[in-house]
């Protein structure tokens, strides 16, 4: 990867400060922290007094170059089954395996994806689950 991509991915992060506050969230507990218009006619920050909050607007995006990748420098594919490993580019392409996905698909994924030379995002270790199911053989054999 180039260096430039690596800076701009360092710059998009170190702007992960500025979260945009919804009006009141400070004031009513009730009200989640995701941002809505301000729409009443006389509030502060519509009229975008500075000590009220900044709006949502262009200039606050990420770089284009960087727009969507995980911050290891890779974009994101969901990943349900192993036959969606095929045809992957390991350069670009980072995989992050679906949440509904089994212990058992989960380790053929895994493999696989090792075998492809693929990064995956969200890889459990599954050593003991392994041992465990061997252990398990012995001693129906026995």
């Amino acid at each position: 990867m180039a260096d430039t991509k690596i800076r701009l991915i360092r710059v998009r992060s170190a702007r992960t400060g500025c979260t945009f506050q919804r009006q009141c969230l400070h004031a009513k507990k009730k009200l989640k922290n995701t941002w809505r218009r301000p729409r009443g006619l006389t509030s502060k920050q519509r009229r975008q007094y500075k000590a009220k909050g900044a709006h949502p607007q262009a200039g606050y995006n990420a770089p284009a170059a960087v727009r969507g990748m995980h911050p290891s420098g890779y974009f994101e594919v969901l990943v349900h089954n192993p036959s969606d490993l095929e045809g992957l580019d390991a350069t670009t392409l980072a995989v992050r395996i679906a949440g509904g996905v089994g212990r058992k698909k989960r380790g053929e994924i895994q493999q696989k994806a090792l075998e492809a030379g693929l990064k995956v995002l969200n890889a459990k270790d599954l050593a003991p689950a392994a041992a465990a199911a061997v252990e398990e053989e012995d001693e129906a054999d026995e």
